[in-house]
C-alpha cells in the first residue's frame, strides 16, 4: 500500500503533518528502510547535539529519540486492537509526561538505537501479519476515527516530523 492511496477520511486531522511529510512511500518497505535510515541520521548527529537543547524545556535528541520509540509503541497497540476489531474508544496519552519519565538523558545513544530498532522490527511483524482487510479496519484512538494501515504511515510520518524539527532546529546554525 503506498501512501497516496490511503483515504484522508481514515486518520485525524492532527496526522495529516506528519503522512504529508513522507513522500509516496510503500508502507511495509518504509517501515525498514526508514529504520535503517533513522539509525544512520542519528549517527551522524555531531556528538555535541546529543544533549543540546535550542530552548529550556525543549527535548534533547536523547529523548526526541525516546520519544518516537514511545509513540511506535502506542501507535502499534492501536493498530494491533483495531487490527483485531476491537471497537473500544483507545485513550490518547501525554508525551510530556512520557518525557519527564522517561530517563533518556541518562542513557547510552547506543543503547536508545537498539531499542528503536527492535520496537521497529516488533512493528514491521505486527503489520506484516495484518491480512489486507485488517489494513482497513478502522477505530477510536484519542477521540478520532483511524485505520490501521494510516497507523502505519502515522509511525512513519512522526519519526520523518522529528526528523525535520532535529534537522532545523538543532544543526542549523542560522534558524529562521
Amino acid at each position: 500500500m503506498f501512501k497516496d492511496q490511503l483515504p484522508i477520511n481514515e486518520y485525524a486531522d492532527f496526522y495529516a503533518r506528519y503522512i504529508t511529510a513522507l513522500e509516496n512511500i510503500e508502507l511495509f518497505d518504509n517501515l525498514e528502510i526508514k529504520q535503517h535510515e533513522f539509525i544512520h541520521f542519528v549517527q551522524n548527529v555531531p556528538l555535541g547535539k546529543h544533549d543540546y537543547r535550542y530552548a529550556p524545556g525543549k527535548w534533547t535528541l536523547k529523548e526526541i529519540i525516546q520519544h518516537i520509540i514511545d509513540a511506535e509503541r502506542v501507535f502499534s497497540y492501536r493498530a494491533l486492537r483495531i487490527s483485531r476489531g476491537d471497537q473500544t474508544h483507545l485513550p490518547g496519552y501525554d508525551e510530556n509526561l512520557f518525557a519527564d519519565h522517561s530517563n533518556a538523558n541518562n542513557r547510552h545513544l547506543k543503547d536508545l538505537l537498539t531499542e528503536f530498532a527492535l520496537v521497529r522490527q516488533s512493528t514491521l511483524a505486527l503489520f506484516k501479519s495484518f491480512k489486507p482487510s485488517q489494513l482497513e479496519n478502522i477505530g477510536t484512538a484519542s477521540d478520532k476515527a483511524v485505520s490501521v494501515r494510516a497507523l502505519g504511515f502515522i509511525i512513519l510520518g512522526h519519526q520523518q516530523h522529528h526528523i525535520n524539527v532535529f534537522k532545523e532546529r538543532y544543526l542549523d546554525e542560522n534558524p529562521s
